[in-house]
């Protein structure tokens, strides 16, 4: 009885671990080239058609300065989409990148050597088949109104959205920029402003503008009085006051 369950079971094995083979196989049919990877799994597969699909490993080599670099995530009809992690030839975590289309799309976040977020930005890719996008706009008189405005995106991927810029050691954000549609925003809605920074400039259009400080002009008789009395170490003035 035990005999016939243990060849009962054997029988199961060989024939999931047939699947399994027959499964794997016809995967790596539909890659023209293709590689394993440690854990057994199909990568940098290319199909018949020349263009890459699933999950790859992208290496790249340090030339002229360039620090070299390995990316790893998912094409679709040779294109970028999710999720792509970027790392140092030291393995350290360098960008968390998003994909739509095979452009960015959504949150990216990067990383310095330490493992400290040094930029979070946001983007939007635009669909091929509909190259237009409806966002919401603000009404220049009145914040709380929000109008809903199909627009033409002009590059198939633009800033969109908020960008926060972090001082690596505390986490600090240190700097913010709102994008709409590739321009940044004053807080119209109109993507044609500035944007204040925490150290009292101004950010016109990418441009950093320091806030300017206007002296008011002296009046001609201020200016005549002082000229009269220049080099005098003492000078009686009437101020009007009264006593001692």
């Amino acid at each position: 009885m035990k005999s016939r369950i243990v060849i009962s079971n054997l029988r199961r094995l060989l024939l999931s671990a047939a699947v399994l083979i027959l499964f794997c196989i016809s995967g790596s049919a539909q890659c023209k080239d293709y590689t394993i990877g440690v854990k057994g799994d199909t990568l940098n597969c290319t199909d018949i058609k020349g263009l890459r699909q699933g999950k790859w490993v992208n290496h790249v080599d340090e030339i002229r300065g360039e620090p070299g670099y390995e990316e790893e995530g998912e094409y679709r009809a040779g294109k970028k989409e999710g999720v792509w992690r970027k790392y140092n030839l030291q393995g350290d975590l360098l960008a968390v990148e998003n994909y739509r289309w095979g452009n960015k799309h959504g949150k990216q976040q990067y990383f310095n050597a330490m493992g400290d977020i040094i930029r979070e930005e946001s983007w939007l890719s635009q669909n091929p088949d509909h190259p237009t996008e409806t966002v919401e706009v603000f009404d220049i008189n009145d914040p709380k109104k929000v109008y809903l405005v199909e627009v033409k995106m002009e590059a198939s991927t633009v800033p969109h959205g908020l960008w926060l810029f972090y001082e690596p050691e505390t986490g600090k954000v240190i700097k913010k920029e709102n994008y709409i549609l590739g321009k940044i925003d004053d807080g119209s809605g109109t993507g044609n402003g500035i944007i204040k920074k925490d150290d009292n400039s101004e950010v016109n259009n990418g441009t950093e503008k320091k806030e300017e400080t206007k002296t008011k002009p002296k009046p001609k008789e201020v200016m005549d009085y002082e000229k009269k009395n220049n080099g005098k170490k003492k000078i009686k003035v009437r101020t009007g006051q009264t006593g001692g």
